[in-house]
Formats: C-alpha cells, sequence, structure tokens
C-alpha cells in the first residue's frame, strides 16, 4: 500500500505567481472599463459581468483591493459623488498613467493569450 499523499487541483494553494496573473487580469478588465468613463464599484462589477455574458464575476473581496491598489499607484483617481439610487458612492475614473498603463498591459495581454493560445492548439503559428 502507498503512503504517497496526492492533491487534487482542488486543494492545492495558488502560487504567488498564480495570483499575481488574476490580480494582473482584474487590473486590466477595470483599467479597460474605466475607459467608458467613471463608475463606481457596483458598476464596475456589473460592466464586467455583462460584457463577459456573465463569466467572470467580481467580488467585493476582489474588487476594492485592486481598486485601492490601482489608486495607489496612480493608475485610477477616485472621487466621492452620488450613484443612480442618490446614494453616496466613490466613483473611478481613468488616469493619464493609467491609460497608459491599459495600453501597456493590452499589449502583454495579447502576446500572452496568442502564446497560451498556441500550445492550447487554438492559434495557428
Amino acid at each position: 500500500m502507498s503512503t504517497e499523499k496526492t492533491t487534487s487541483a482542488a486543494t492545492q494553494t495558488p502560487s504567488a505567481a498564480d495570483l499575481e496573473l488574476v490580480r494582473g487580469t482584474l487590473d486590466l478588465l477595470i483599467l479597460k472599463t474605466l475607459t467608458w468613463g467613471p463608475l463606481h464599484g457596483y458598476a464596475i462589477t456589473d460592466s464586467i459581468r455583462q460584457r463577459t455574458d456573465d463569466a467572470i464575476l467580481v467580488e467585493e473581496g476582489a474588487l476594492y483591493p485592486a481598486l485601492h491598489r490601482l489608486e495607489k499607484r496612480g493608475w485610477v483617481d477616485a472621487e466621492w459623488g452620488r450613484s443612480e439610487n442618490n446614494r453616496r458612492a466613490k466613483y473611478y475614473r481613468l488616469s493619464t498613467e493609467g491609460r497608459a498603463q491599459l495600453r501597456v498591459r493590452e499589449e502583454t495581454w495579447g502576446r500572452y493569450t496568442e502564446a497560451v493560445g498556441k500550445v492550447l492548439g487554438t492559434v495557428t503559428p
């Protein structure tokens, strides 16, 4: 009888590289979403959900740390305003530096998805 431990994919802890890929992808989605104008947090998640046909659901626990990270980097600016329900809400706007970062990240994402597509056989070399 073997005493080897087996680890299922469901129980593996994500690596730092995995987490950085997820963070980078979320940052890219947020930056792109803000190109259509200033939005509050819920509107950002709703826009991403709608544009991906419900394939990507961004939860608050991921969204707000990402927005704070982007704000700290100077890629988004934030100001308080009133939502369509007349509630106080923080609105996020893409900054000039954020637009530059978006262009860089879109190019990187394009190269990344092309490379993955080649491995998966969905892109013809």
